[in-house]
């Protein structure tokens, strides 16, 4: 008897450290993801001028693979719940990563579209909706909201690390070796995954013994089902655009504001104090959640609200400032309050969506953020010779001003009830 409570601790141990190794395996996937998918961007410039691409060829490759991405997202989602999420998220990683080293071969814009669009935006595409269904797995609500503010740390280093680090490299040895070291990094990393990961439904099937998998068109469905969970999607739709137009046009952007700027200071500039503030935005943000959905659960979105309303004026800042130090401060603000949003995404969803949903969920999410989203690299391409990057991207301001008060009609009149309706389905889902 004492034995089998002594194997009953350790097994709870094991159980308990490894849910976090879980959250550090896919923080360091995500961090990968991030980082290669930032190094275009980075070396937009250098790129444009090797391959001889116009503004509107340079935005038409990131629109590309973002409607990519977003095709395969309600795909991904379903094939997500019905089949093993370790193997959907190693072989994304490996296929967007082999896609990276590709890429840094290409010698014109139809390479690019075929192994930078397609095929990366195809890996990481897969490699979403089951990213975070496994995070949920493994989290409940007692961790959830910290462990996704966590995992989105990855995110901001990642942009970080590949906007220093690619334009260093491209400095010193060429934009092309950028990809090729990016690239081999995750494909090494995912043969890794395939040693270390498991699914959690080998780890506790006694948790899925009666678990009936969601058909394609019930997944499809739920999502506009349930209002929360739409305008959630609208919601991200709008942040996507405004972060797409800024993560692809920012490097330029400082360069042709501070000429004195090299390619590696500005792919520094670009992406350092905004993601370095979003890493401490998160941090506060999903503590902050935590805290407050004990007394009422829909204070999660009302921060997502107050996120994408206070970062408004810093997006005007960062765009129309002719100082240095001002456009930073816009940066920095800009970073902190948008991780307010960033910290609750998937917190939210999966509180008004049932458990056999969540993956589908948030693939369907992603596709429609994306599809909306996608455009903005290709609108300031063409908008540039009018405007110009900076009122460009100042007016990206009144996008996330206007979704604020979407967040806060959503805090008010729908989330509540959703939340409820979402609770009762997961209990006749397990009777």
């Amino acid at each position: 008897m004492e034995k089998s409570r002594t194997d009953n601790r350790l097994h709870e141990t094991h159980k308990s450290f490894y849910k976090w190794e879980v959250l550090g395996l896919l923080w360091f996937a995500f961090f990968i993801n991030q980082a290669d998918r930032q190094i275009y961007n980075t070396l937009l410039g250098p790129i444009s001028q090797s391959l001889n691409l116009t503004t509107a060829d340079a935005g038409l490759i990131s629109t590309l693979f973002s409607l990519v991405f977003a095709t395969l997202g309600p795909i991904s989602g379903v094939l997500a719940d019905r089949y093993s999420k370790k193997w959907i998220i190693v072989g994304s990683i490996i296929l967007w990563s082999a896609a990276t080293i590709i890429s840094g071969s290409c010698v014109g814009l139809i390479g690019f579209i075929i192994f930078r669009s397609i095929a990366t935006g195809a890996g990481e595409a897969f490699f979403a909706p089951a990213n975070y269904a496994t995070i949920a797995e493994y989290h409940d609500n007692k961790t959830r909201a910290r462990a996704m503010s966590i995992h989105q740390t990855s995110y901001y280093f990642g942009v970080i690390v590949s906007g220093a680090l690619a334009g260093w490299i491209a400095d010193k040895y060429g934009w092309r070796n950028a990809f090729y070291v990016f690239g081999s990094v995750g494909v090494f990393f995912g043969l890794y995954m395939i040693w270390r990961l498991k699914d959690k439904s080998k780890i506790a099937e006694e948790d899925t013994k009666n678990y009936q998998r969601p058909s394609f068109w019930e997944s499809l469905k739920m999502l506009f089902k349930v209002k929360t969970a739409l305008c959630m999607t609208l919601s991200f739709a709008s942040l996507i655009f405004v972060l797409q137009g800024y993560l692809t046009w920012s490097t330029m952007y400082l360069q042709e504001k501070f000429p004195e700027m090299s390619l590696a200071e500005a792919g520094f500039s670009a992406t350092f104090y905004t993601h370095v503030f979003a890493f401490i935005g998160v941090l506060v943000a999903g503590w902050l959640s935590d805290f407050l959905a004990r007394k009422k659960a829909q204070y999660r979105i009302l921060l997502q609200c107050l996120g994408l309303l206070l970062a408004s004026p810093f997006i005007v800042l960062m765009g129309m400032s002719s100082t240095m130090v001002m456009v930073y401060v816009g940066f920095a603000g800009f970073g902190f309050f948008r991780a307010f949003f960033d910290a609750n995404t998937y917190s939210v969803l999966y509180d008004v969506i049932p458990q056999k949903f969540h993956a589908s969920a948030a693939g369907v999410m992603l596709s429609l953020g994306f599809s909306i989203g996608s455009f903005s690299p290709w609108i300031l391409g063409k908008l540039e010779p009018l405007l110009g990057l900076s009122k460009g991207l100042a007016m990206l301001s009144v996008v996330w001003f206007v979704f604020s008060i979407v967040l806060f009609i959503t805090f008010k009149f729908f989330y509540a009830s959703d939340r409820e309706r979402a609770i009762q389905a997961n209990l006749n889902n397990k009777n």
